[in-house]
């Protein structure tokens, strides 16, 4: 039996209320499509997550399947796959979509040529995202066409917010800063890490529900680790049970249209030994003087070296964990990165106003050290005109953060 190739959920229900205004979406298309105009583009295909979501407003689910945004010089269309219904032109800027059913395993590309400007030669396509195997595929579907990285150029124009991105994000960092209270309400000696991680997600996303009624609520999470497990910033939750004089972070991640902000914290369970005082205050120093550097002019590798240099002094360097901050924006922990705005050593992209950008120095010392543990401070600032402004209030050091909750030992 042959069934149809494309499927049509274009009008199945009412658009939904976009997370930013047409003239924010229009101006994202109209930077990308300079950029093509420049380089002889024809049309470029985006297929990551964060691209997608920040020139359609739409975030896909994968779940095994192609999906795509094709910004030709005249139109934008998402592609989808037909387990999504309507879902994806609801949330798309623009009103165009193209759905493909399963029915053929090609239905994707056979989408992709339906969309394609007559006569197109040179496609730009995201090299830091595509597959071997896509690449091989659009290759062979598409003989007579050259693809072409616009990747970077893509990442380039992110890195510059406009006042309605930074709006947006400065909203959800009041809700990162709800979550961190809603950890340290929840930690006592007794109670499992996933507990408290559950109490500050929740908190977070009922809020969220609050601020942004019309959308969608997924991927808000929250870390919280305790003793050992605080070595790495990415470490999953446990059911380890806090102990007293335990070294906690807290990681507070709330997620909104895409856009991705963080708050993490050290803290201590009751009581922090003088080893543990040093080393936090240490860190505390080195995060205190990484915001001072997020100025507009300075280097993301001059910062790093400046920072390299406090830990050196007290002879940490070599417990430095990762990167000293990095852009913030359409990104997640599973997509997304405008790695050309790092706080490393590698890293020449000077600052400039309108890029959001967090400090979070982190050192970890080993078990058998004193003050072992993990430490790590985050905030979240906007590089201004004049400087740079802290867009994350909540409190960190030892004058504020180590904890008495009561007991809840069994």
């Amino acid at each position: 039996m042959e069934r149809e190739r494309l499927q049509n959920y274009v009008g199945n229900g009412d658009k939904a209320k976009a997370t930013f205004s047409d003239a924010e979406m229009q101006r994202r298309l109209d930077g990308i499509r300079t950029y093509m105009s420049k380089a002889g583009i024809d049309a470029a295909l985006f297929t990551s997550y964060h691209c997608v979501n920040y020139y359609s407003d739409f975030i896909y689910c994968q779940f095994g399947r192609r999906y795509g945004f094709l910004v030709d010089h005249d139109i934008a269309t998402s592609i989808s796959a037909g387990i999504d219904g309507g879902q994806p032109w609801r949330r798309s800027f623009g009103g165009k979509n193209v759905t493909y059913t399963d029915w053929q395993k090609d239905n994707y590309f056979h989408a992709i040529r339906t969309l394609l400007p007559g006569g197109a030669k040179c496609i730009g396509i995201e090299f830091d995202h595509i597959t071997i195997d896509t690449l091989a595929l659009l290759k062979a579907e598409f003989p007579q066409i050259e693809f072409v990285d616009i990747a970077a150029a893509s990442m380039r124009l992110r890195m510059i917010k406009s006042a309605e991105e930074i709006a947006h994000i400065e909203k959800m960092t009041r809700i990162a800063d709800i979550g961190g209270a809603a950890c340290v309400a929840a930690t006592a000696v007794g109670v499992p890490e996933h507990e408290v991680a559950l109490h500050s997600t929740a908190t977070m996303i009922r809020e969220i529900a609050k601020v942004w009624p019309d959308g969608e609520l997924l991927d808000t999470w929250t870390w919280f680790q305790s003793g050992l497990n605080t070595d790495g910033a990415h470490n999953p939750v446990t059911s380890r049970k806090i102990e007293s004089g335990d070294i906690l972070s807290l990681n507070c991640f709330p997620m909104v249209a895409g856009y991705y902000v963080a708050l993490e914290r050290t803290l201590f369970a009751e009581h922090a030994s003088d080893a543990h005082i040093a080393m936090w205050e240490l860190n505390c120093k080195v995060h205190d003087r990484g915001k001072e550097l997020l100025v507009p002019g300075n280097k993301c590798s001059d910062i790093a070296k400046e920072l390299n240099d406090i830990y050196a002094e007290a002879d940490l360097l070599q417990y430095r964990s990762f990167g000293y901050g990095h852009s913030f924006g359409v990104l997640g922990h599973y997509y997304g990165r405008e790695a050309g705005l790092e706080l490393r050593e590698d890293c020449d992209t000077v600052l400039e106003e309108g890029m959001v950008v967090s400090m979070e120095p982190m050192i970890t010392i080993p078990e058998n050290m004193p003050g072992a543990g993990g430490y790590r401070e985050h905030d979240i600032l906007v590089i201004e005109e004049a400087g740079s402004r802290n867009i994350t209030g909540f409190p960190y050091g030892p004058e504020h953060l180590i904890v008495q909750g009561a007991s809840k030992a069994a």
